[in-house]
């Protein structure tokens, strides 16, 4: 192979790691907003810490909102966290149905952090049945499929348009991708926001 070309392939790999190394770093956050001040968000994690969050000019805020059991369907999108049984199949933590819009967010099986050893699935709805234990599942997604069991008392919500109005001290809030900055500040470009006074469950 001539000099050039793989010095040239080099330089290509090294610049393609570098830019890979400078991704910018996401952080998720869970907890409560204690102060808004024009795009700045004070913002009191589960875990107790303080944390200052400035919203991107075009955020996207979703209200995250009760729904029924009854609203999971076959061909429903959805999200589940969970925790692994020994059988294989998934115990449902919570549910989150996603709006048609945002059907393939995100979607596989992940390590989840809701919980030590959680999991989160995010999959479509082939089969739903009605078990001993709860409401029984099967999701499948691009690289496989899951049976998750849904308890009765398993929390069920769905993502609705919101606006930058329910930005509000008091309100529960997840980020799942706020952007850590060279400086040290984080930012987000999308906000779930509990509506009637609920914690988003996932």
């Amino acid at each position: 192979m001539p000099r050039v070309l793989v010095t040239s392939l080099v330089f290509i790999s090294v610049l393609g790691s570098v830019a890979w190394a400078q991704q910018p770093p996401t952080v998720r956050i869970r907890g409560t907003i204690e102060d808004v001040d024009g795009s700045l968000l004070s913002v009191k994690s589960r875990e107790g810490t303080d944390m200052k969050v400035r919203v991107t000019e075009n955020v996207a805020v979703f209200g995250v909102a009760k729904t029924a059991m009854s609203e999971i369907k076959q061909g429903s999108y959805i999200g589940v966290s969970a925790m692994p049984e020994p059988d294989g199949t998934q115990r449902a933590l919570a549910v989150h149905i996603f709006p048609e819009s945002q059907r393939g967010a995100a979607e596989g099986f992940r390590p989840w952090d809701l919980r030590p050893n959680s999991t989160m699935t995010n999959a479509t709805v082939a089969e739903t049945v009605t078990g001993t234990d709860g409401q029984i599942i099967v999701v499948k997604y691009k690289d496989g499929e899951k049976k998750v069991v849904v308890p009765p008392d398993t929390p069920i919500v769905t993502f609705v348009a919101g606006d930058k109005s329910e930005l509000k001290p008091g309100v529960k809030i997840i980020i799942f991708s706020a952007t850590r900055k060279e400086d040290g500040t984080l930012e987000a470009a999308r906000v779930n926001v509990g509506r009637d006074g609920i914690t988003p469950p996932m």
